[in-house]
């Protein structure tokens, strides 16, 4: 375990956020597997929040199944209570949550939001604000299962009527319910990260 910083190498990296849970459907976990799995049979590797419960576990265990390498961050505060994950590629132990986020944002080249609950929410949202505001250029993708986001969308579509939001913000979410195919989409729209400074935020 390290939590000394680091910065954005290959492979072709993924951050996933996803809930601690696992939901009420099983078509979460059987997404989860499928993205999992997906990222690893590209060569690709995983960011994410370091936990073994949930959604989370499901998808570092699928990529690590299929051959990717799995990159956890994770607060020493939520170690217990998300359950670190010993076995993966990395794991960072870090003492903020900012820190957690910011880890893992420098350590991806896209992002993508399953299903989850108001941890996934938040980092979405701040991940899709901080592009929003040019502290990055890299894509994000909104994966569906199950009609899970289906009323946020709505909300977020409703934003956008009223004028709280531009149709530019909302063209930056990439919305999709298959996995390879958001997946195209993500490495299609990457760009070269050198350019992003974290730091600012």
């Amino acid at each position: 375990m390290s939590n000394q910083g680091s910065t954005l190498v290959s492979p072709f990296s993924v951050c996933v956020y996803c809930g601690s849970r696992a939901g009420a459907r099983p078509g979460y976990t059987t997404l989860a597997r499928r993205l999992g799995a997906a990222i690893g049979a590209r060569g690709w590797q995983l960011v994410y929040g370091g936990g073994r419960a949930g959604l989370m576990g499901e998808v570092a265990e699928a990529t690590l199944a299929a051959g990717g390498r799995v990159v956890g961050v994770i607060p020493d505060s939520l170690m217990k209570l998300e359950v670190g994950h010993a076995g993966l590629s990395e794991l960072h132990v870090v003492q903020t949550m900012h820190q957690r986020k910011q880890m893992m944002a420098e350590r991806s080249h896209a992002f993508i939001a399953m299903p989850g609950g108001i941890g996934t929410f938040e980092e979405l949202f701040e991940v899709w604000t901080w592009r929003h505001l040019g502290y990055h250029d890299r894509p994000l993708g909104l994966l569906e299962a199950e009609g899970y986001w289906a009323p946020m969308v709505q909300f977020l579509q409703h934003s956008v009527a009223e004028g709280f939001m531009g149709s530019d913000q909302m063209a930056m979410l990439h919305i999709d319910d298959q996995v390879d195919r958001l997946l195209d989409v993500l490495a299609a729209h990457a760009g070269d990260p050198t350019d992003d400074d974290f730091g600012r935020i």
